[in-house]
C-alpha cells in the first residue's frame, strides 16, 4: 500500500475569499496565479475574480501549487465547531491543492493533500502539540487508522448507500457518520476529524509524532481497525454498535477506563439503577481529572470554555425544553411531561429515549440524535438521568439532566489517554488499553 491523497471539504458559501501564497497553476490558464481572490457563484458557474477583474469561470476549478512543501493558500471565514456552543469563524491556511466545486447551490472549497500531511494538522487541531509524546503518537495511529478504514468504505468502485434510519409511527432511530459526504472524502470539522490546515501546526511535536509512526495502524482480524475517539468517556467506553450501525467490532467494545475494575461497583450500566448510581458517583478513572495542564493538551483554544464534563448537569425550564425539542425535531410535542430512558448502552449512554409530551409521544435514538434533540447545540453526552421539579398540573416546570462524559465514548478517550501519557504509559500501552485485542502494524 502507498500513502494516499485525500480530499477534505473545508468551507461552503455563496462567496469565498481566498489567498494564494506562492505560484499556483490552474487548468486552461498559462499565467501563474498568486495573491487575493474571490470565488462567486454566478448563474450556476463558479467565477474567480481578482479585485473586480474576472480571471476565469467553470463548473469546477483547481489550483495546484508548484511546490507543495513551501506554497500554501488561505481561506477566510472558515466555520469551526459548527452547530456546537463554541462555533466561530477564523482564517485558515492550508498546504496542497485547492478545488472549488458546486454543491447544493453554494461553492465548496476542497483541500487535496497527502494523508500524512493531513494527520499532522489533525493532531495539532484535535489537541495541543505540547501534549506528551506518547499521547501524540497514540493519537496519530488512531487518526490514521480511522481515516484509512473510512477510505475503504467510501472509495469502492461502486458505492453503496447505507441505511442509517429506522422510522415508524412511534420510533425514530438515526445514526450519523461521515458517509454523508459524497463530493469529497471528509469534512474539516468535528463531524469527521477536526482539521485546520497548517494554521494549528505550532511546534515540531505533532510533526515528529506523525513521522515517527508513519504507516502504523491498528489491525484486528487482518483488517485496519476503525479507530474511533471522543473527548471523555466518563469512566467507561461505549460499544460501536450502540452509537452507529448495528455491527459489532470486538476492538470497539466497552472497557473500564482505569487500570482495574473498582470494588463495590456494578458495571452493568444497561440497568437503569446501576446507571443512575454511576452518574451520581465520582469514580476513579483516567479521564477523571481537573489538572489544567493535562486538560489543556486536549481542550485547546475554544474547548477550554467547556468545564465539568466528567460529571455535568444542565437545567431547562418547561418553556425552554419544549421549544428546543420542537425546533430541533420539527415535532410539536406540546409541553414535555417526561423523558424516559428506554435502552442504555454499556457506558450508560442512552440508545433510545422516550419523549412524552401533552401532544405527542416518540422514542428517539441513537445517542447523537438524542443529544441534538435536547440541546440548542449538543449535550455533552447521552449518558444522563432525568430529574423533574416544580410540578403544575402534573407537568414539570423544571427538568434537570445529570450526566457523565463528553462525546460518544467509543474507542480512545482523549482525556484518559492524556492522563496515561503523563503518568508514564507508552503509546502502545495506551492503544492496547482502549482497543482490546488489536495489534499495531506498519502498512506502508
Amino acid at each position: 500500500m502507498t500513502e494516499p491523497q485525500i480530499s477534505i471539504g473545508i468551507l461552503s458559501s455563496s462567496e469565498i475569499r481566498f489567498e494564494l501564497y506562492g505560484e499556483f497553476t490552474s487548468t486552461g490558464l498559462k499565467n501563474k496565479l498568486s495573491g487575493r481572490y474571490n470565488a462567486k457563484l454566478d448563474e450556476g458557474i463558479i467565477k474567480i475574480y481578482q479585485d473586480s477583474t474576472l480571471v476565469m469561470g467553470s463548473d469546477e476549478i483547481n489550483f495546484t501549487p508548484n511546490d507543495f512543501e513551501i506554497e500554501s493558500f488561505l481561506l477566510r471565514d472558515v466555520i469551526i465547531g459548527k452547530n456546537f456552543h463554541w462555533e466561530k469563524k477564523e482564517n485558515q491556511r492550508f498546504r496542497g491543492s485547492l478545488k472549488f466545486i458546486r454543491e447544493e447551490g453554494k461553492i465548496t472549497a476542497v483541500n487535496i493533500i497527502s494523508l500524512e500531511e493531513y494527520l499532522t494538522s489533525v493532531i495539532s487541531s484535535e489537541m495541543s502539540p505540547n501534549s506528551s509524546t506518547e499521547l501524540l503518537k497514540a493519537h496519530a495511529i488512531v487518526s490514521r487508522g480511522w481515516l484509512l478504514s473510512q477510505l475503504e468504505k467510501i472509495r469502492p468502485k461502486t458505492k453503496t448507500v447505507s441505511n442509517n434510519e429506522i422510522k415508524s409511527e412511534n420510533e425514530l432511530i438515526r445514526w450519523y457518520d461521515h458517509e454523508d459526504h459524497t463530493n469529497y472524502d471528509f469534512c474539516a470539522d468535528d463531524h469527521c476529524q477536526r482539521y485546520q490546515g497548517v494554521t494549528k501546526i505550532i511546534s515540531d511535536s505533532a510533526n515528529n509524532a506523525v513521522r515517527s509512526t508513519e504507516g502504523l495502524v491498528l489491525i484486528y482480524d487482518n483488517k485496519i481497525c476503525d479507530t474511533r475517539y471522543s473527548k471523555c468517556c466518563g469512566g467507561i467506553t461505549e460499544s460501536f454498535e450502540n452509537v452507529w450501525e448495528p455491527v459489532r467490532h470486538s476492538y470497539l467494545s466497552q472497557i473500564v477506563d482505569y487500570k482495574f475494575e473498582l470494588d463495590g461497583i456494578d458495571y452493568d450500566l444497561t440497568k437503569e439503577n446501576n446507571a443512575g448510581r454511576w452518574i451520581k458517583s465520582n469514580p476513579h478513572a483516567y479521564c477523571n481529572t481537573d489538572d489544567p495542564r493535562i486538560l489543556s493538551q486536549i481542550l485547546v483554544d475554544f474547548d477550554q470554555s467547556t468545564q465539568n464534563f466528567f460529571r455535568w448537569q444542565t437545567e431547562f425550564t418547561q418553556e425552554e425544553l419544549s421549544a428546543i425539542i420542537k425546533s430541533k425535531s420539527g415535532i410539536d410535542f406540546g409541553e414535555i411531561k417526561d423523558l424516559i430512558p428506554v435502552e442504555r448502552g454499556y457506558s450508560g449512554r442512552i440508545k433510545k429515549l422516550k419523549i412524552i409530551g401533552t401532544k405527542k409521544e416518540l422514542v428517539i435514538g441513537k445517542e447523537l440524535e438524542i443529544r441534538r434533540t435536547l440541546s440548542k447545540s449538543h449535550l455533552y453526552s447521552s449518558c444522563f438521568i432525568v430529574k423533574k421539579e416544580n410540578f403544575v398540573n402534573n407537568i414539570p416546570q423544571k427538568i434537570i439532566l445529570q450526566g457523565a462524559g463528553w462525546g460518544h465514548g467509543v474507542g480512545l478517550c482523549q482525556i484518559g489517554a492524556a492522563v496515561m501519557g503523563e503518568i508514564g504509559y507508552g503509546f502502545d500501552e495506551i492503544l492496547v488499553h482502549y482497543f482490546k485485542g488489536a495489534q499495531i502494524q506498519k502498512i506502508y
